[in-house]
């Protein structure tokens, strides 16, 4: 009987070595705190991103492209594996030590693609969580290679390796994951101005990221501070001010976790946020000239034609918009990111898909399965987006995302997104002393009509605000997920149902 078995491994490596020599190579491009509008191909007029630019001019650009998470771990979770994080219990960083099934694990990125006859390597930033042995480790999902092992953060040694690895001959297709840092680095502008000021320390200044994030912050040569302002930095977004009725769920986690995003909100003026926003824009051109490179040896290597290039972020940024940093928050800015897929002679170039709505952690691993001839597991919740990089009209695409945080779930319907918070009663301990006399439990904004997200319209909306809760609630009965409860709120019976119970 072992003979049999390991004549039929041996057999399945061979078959799968064969059908491997045929496929495509695939490189998947991550960046850090991007959100969704910080392209110059999508009409952002305060940064330049010629290397971005010039892989959405050759594929695809998906104008709605969603984070299952806004935050760092569990969002990389999802982009690694395809599942949302709640499925191991996780909302935020700090559930990084929560189990991940090998079951799982068996259908990771790295694991399908080795399982096909693939090289698999990683370089730059990893933040996966897992128990022990699986936390922090590419290999348990599935990547034989580590690039730059010294560089755990993703910065110029992880774009060298990268551009030797692509150089390297290869004789199998490869798929590699080159994982950077920026425009990360604007998150220490808050938290050292924070500091600056007696604020509590509770993270490190990384050394590397504060001459980075100084670097961002100067002004052009032989610009007066006066000039800058008026000609070179950028305005304060129009959604600046804070909404006069907030989700307020979100910021519980900021002020019991960070509590210098409140702090810039109540304390920088103009100058500061307008300063945040040059910084943010000059880390982002920082990042695309690395890309650039990464895309330039790829080219130079003669591979372009036989690689499939996917780009896309973990979250966004809020950059001054509601007078907030950082992320976390179910606003667009932080939930929607960059996401470009290119395949020469494959993908039609030149597209922007604005129509339908994609979940990057559940979406991009079942398409790039999908588009390098692999079989999707239909363990995975996702779907595949390449009939729409191939044109094709697809009438049963989903007609709403759920995206999760660690005290608020969204049910993003398109024109509409319905957000509600945890329940009063099941709220962690720690965040209780932050618990407003105000909460704000539910929310509801419209889109088309306020895209600033400046106005909870749940109480004149009611048809729009009662469809949110159907969906989540629905969503919830078909998940084996614990945490769904602590977002679940109770109908008002409607007109037929009151008339029964009368009767």
């Amino acid at each position: 009987m072992k003979l049999l078995q390991i004549v039929a491994l041996v057999f399945t490596v061979i078959r799968a070595t064969a059908f491997a020599q045929e496929r495509p190579n695939v490189l998947l491009i991550l960046t850090d705190q991007q959100r969704g509008d910080m392209l110059s191909c999508a009409g952002n007029r305060c940064l330049k991103t010629p290397n971005l630019d010039r892989l959405a001019a050759e594929g695809m650009r998906f104008a709605r492209a969603y984070v299952s998470n806004p935050v760092c771990i569990p969002s990389r979770f999802s982009l690694m594996t395809g599942h949302l994080p709640s499925v191991i219990g996780m909302e935020g960083n700090d559930d990084e030590r929560n189990a991940v099934s090998d079951e799982i694990l068996l259908h990771s990125l790295g694991k399908v693609f080795q399982r096909a006859g693939y090289t698999t390597a990683y370089a730059g930033k990893v933040h996966l969580p897992g128990q022990e042995g699986v936390r922090g480790n590419v290999r348990a999902y599935g990547f034989e290679q580590l690039l730059a092992p010294r560089d755990f953060i993703g910065r110029e040694p992880t774009v060298h390796a990268c551009v030797e690895f692509l150089k390297q001959p290869h004789e199998q297709p490869f798929l590699l994951v080159c994982s950077l840092i920026n425009p990360h680095d604007i998150c220490y502008l808050a938290i050292r101005d924070y500091y600056e000021h007696g604020g509590e320390k509770r993270w490190g200044l990384e050394r590397n990221a504060i001459l980075e994030l100084d670097k961002a912050l100067a002004l052009p040569p032989g610009v007066s501070e006066r000039e800058f302002f008026e000609k070179h930095c950028p305005p304060l977004p129009p959604n600046h001010e804070a909404p006069q009725q907030e989700l307020t769920a979100s910021l519980l986690q900021r002020a019991a976790d960070a509590p210098f995003v409140l702090w810039t909100r109540q304390h920088w003026d103009e100058r500061k946020w307008r300063f945040h926003r040059w910084a943010y824009a000059r880390l982002t051109e920082s990042v695309d000239e690395q890309i650039g490179r990464v895309l330039d040896a790829l080219r130079e290597a003669g591979l372009e034609q036989k690689t499939i290039v996917a780009m896309t972020s973990d979250h966004g940024e809020q950059d001054g918009s509601h007078r907030l940093v950082h992320k976390t928050f179910l606003y667009e800015e932080s939930v929607r990111v960059p996401l470009l897929l290119r395949w020469k002679g494959m993908i039609k170039p030149e597209q922007v898909n604005d129509t339908h709505l994609v979940c990057t952690g559940t979406d991009l691993l079942p398409t790039l399965c999908d588009l390098a001839g692999l079989p999707v597991s239909p363990t995975y919740p996702g779907r595949s987006l390449k009939p729409l990089t191939q044109g094709r009209t697809v009438t049963d695409w989903r007609q709403f995302l759920i995206i999760e945080t660690r005290l608020a779930r969204l049910v993003h319907m398109g024109r509409w997104k319905y957000m509600v918070g945890i329940d009063p009663e099941q709220m962690p301990e720690k965040y209780r002393p932050f618990l407003s006399a105000h909460y704000v439990r539910e929310a509801l904004v419209d889109l088309r009509e306020d895209p600033g997200e400046m106005r909870n319209v749940g109480h004149a909306r009611r048809a729009a605000l009662e469809q949110g809760r159907r969906l989540l609630q629905q969503w919830c009965r078909t998940q084996q997920n614990p945490l769904c409860a602590r977002y679940q709120t109770n109908l008002p019976p409607t007109k037929q149902q009151t008339s029964r119970k009368e009767k």
